[in-house]
């Protein structure tokens, strides 16, 4: 328990038998509650989880291909109906990538009543990029950018999974409308700006080692690239009666198809769609200030 909230970390897992005893046994006193969702592992995750030695009670939930998003939800939807409010949820990795002395700094951010969701930024310094393995960096700037523009504000790490969430904003959350998959990041990301809900961004440190990344890269991002661009254009439509920024935004928006239309006639038109765009990008980023600002009560 830290200043009377309790914590509770969410585990999503499959095949770790090799980095979640570990996991487990590292995590800080404070921690009241683990939930490891062992999602259809072939190997001995299961009774590994069982049997680690680890301070806070225990449980390890039992699923079937629900997927790491699907299986965070089942953690938070767990903690929900177990744990009295308030508390703290917080992710970590089942393969040992999230350095349990970070913790503490992930949640400081909700019990200091500043804001209801925290996100884990691993590139904070140059030292910590350059420690990034080259592929996964290309694409972590890739997605950042993508998920900047899709949901209005500046991402920096946009795939790093080491998250806190405050129950009050797990209460409001809707389940039924949310993405099982590796994007579940992203997905949130928009959500909670479609929503004007403020996120703190915290530094941590990522751990590498011989843990083996399940994400088919091309599959990955053609399913996580659709999600966010029909999730963008949701957010964007759903704001853009209540926001003069937006309406600017979705004007600028059009204007960049019209450009192309004029391209038949001349070609040099074409120029003016990365320009609109990049204007209507810049409207709708500020759209999201102004809606968001400084946020906490939801």
């Amino acid at each position: 328990m830290r200043d009377g909230h309790l914590i509770g970390v969410v585990i999503p897992a499959r095949n770790e038998e090799a980095h979640i005893g570990h996991v487990l046994e590292t995590l800080p006193a404070f921690v009241d509650r683990v939930v490891v969702i062992d999602d259809g592992s072939t190997d001995e995750t299961h009774s590994r989880a069982n049997t680690a030695s680890c301070q806070a009670e225990v449980t390890v939930l039992q699923t079937e291909g629900l997927g790491v998003g699907g299986a965070i939800d089942l953690g938070h939807q767990h903690l929900l109906d177990t744990i009295q409010e308030p508390f703290v949820s917080v992710v970590m990795a089942g393969d040992g990538q999230m350095n349990p002395s970070d913790l503490e700094a992930v949640i400081q951010p909700i019990l200091q009543g500043e804001v209801h969701h925290v996100k884990g930024n691993r590139m904070t310094t140059e030292h910590d990029i350059e420690q990034m393995p080259k592929q996964r960096r290309r694409a972590s700037k890739i997605l950042g950018w993508l998920t900047t523009l899709a949901s209005g504000r500046i991402v920096r790490d946009p795939q790093c999974g080491y998250t806190a969430t405050s129950s009050k904003l797990l209460k409001r959350w809707n389940w039924q409308q949310s993405w099982s998959g590796y994007g579940y990041p992203n997905y949130w990301l928009i959500q909670l700006s479609s929503q004007g809900i403020e996120v703190a961004d915290v530094p941590v440190k990522a751990v590498y080692g011989s843990e083996q990344s399940g994400i088919q890269p091309l599959r990955f991002f053609i399913n996580v690239g659709l999600m966010m661009t029909v999730e963008h254009h949701k957010r964007a439509f759903k704001h853009l009666p209540r926001s003069m920024w937006m309406m600017l935004s979705f004007l600028w928006y059009v204007a960049g198809y019209a450009s192309v239309a004029w391209s038949f006639a001349q070609p040099v038109a074409l120029l003016g769609l990365p320009i609109s765009w990049w204007i209507a990008h810049r409207l709708d980023r500020l759209a999201m200030l102004r809606l968001i600002g400084g946020r906490t009560k939801i």
